[in-house]
């Protein structure tokens, strides 16, 4: 088969009561299981970022959260600290079937670059390896659910779709932070990009 289905950051604090909590994020779990069973390979993401990332607002003294900072790469949202390494919000969500997944791809883990995208840091450059993974077994066509819908699942499939793949959204099985409209800004994204939304 050449399907592959790419499940986008379903972890403890990205769920509600997480430190990054996004409405109704627990709600898809289930969906997202059974979906499992009908693609040739699963492919989980996992934010995975050390105590002192520069995207987290507690590293830039006088910020808020959500506010907007300038990166070297260009403007980054400065989130609430969440999915630190080694700790119960990075985890998986506990209901999140794992025994179906090939492969985890771990991203956010540089202290100075975000990474948003399951193929590239946000600097829209330094790759994680997805891509030449997925190649290497032949698989093509990738459905993209999890979280959040506007950013990390957005992103993830805007770049599938640049790099040659067919790419899908499932919306029923992704939630958003809808962060100042961002979630009409990233259908229309997607949509200009080439994804199918379903």
């Amino acid at each position: 088969m050449t399907t592959a289905l790419i499940v986008i950051d379903m972890q403890t604090d990205f769920c509600p009561g997480g430190a990054l909590a996004v409405a109704g994020g627990d709600d898809i779990v289930t969906p997202i299981n059974a979906l499992m069973r009908d693609f040739g390979a699963v492919v989980l993401t996992q934010d995975w970022h050390p105590a002192d990332h520069a995207s987290f607002a507690s590293n830039h003294p006088g910020t808020a959260p959500f506010s907007l900072t300038q990166m070297p790469y260009g403007p980054q949202v400065l989130w609430p600290d969440h999915c630190v390494i080694d700790t119960p919000g990075a985890d998986f969500h506990p209901g999140l079937n794992l025994s179906r997944a090939d492969l985890v791809i771990r991203k956010g883990f540089r202290p100075g670059i975000d990474s948003y995208s399951a193929f590239f840091e946000n600097d829209r450059a330094t790759p994680t390896g997805l891509a030449g993974y997925l190649r290497d077994r032949g698989l093509s066509d990738l459905t993209f659910v999890g979280l959040a819908h506007d950013f990390c699942v957005a992103w993830s499939a805007i770049d599938a779709a640049r790099l040659g793949f067919t790419a899908t959204v499932i919306e029923a099985a992704t939630r958003a932070i809808d962060l100042d409209g961002s979630r009409d800004r990233a259908r229309a994204d997607m949509r200009a990009a080439g994804v199918n939304l379903e």
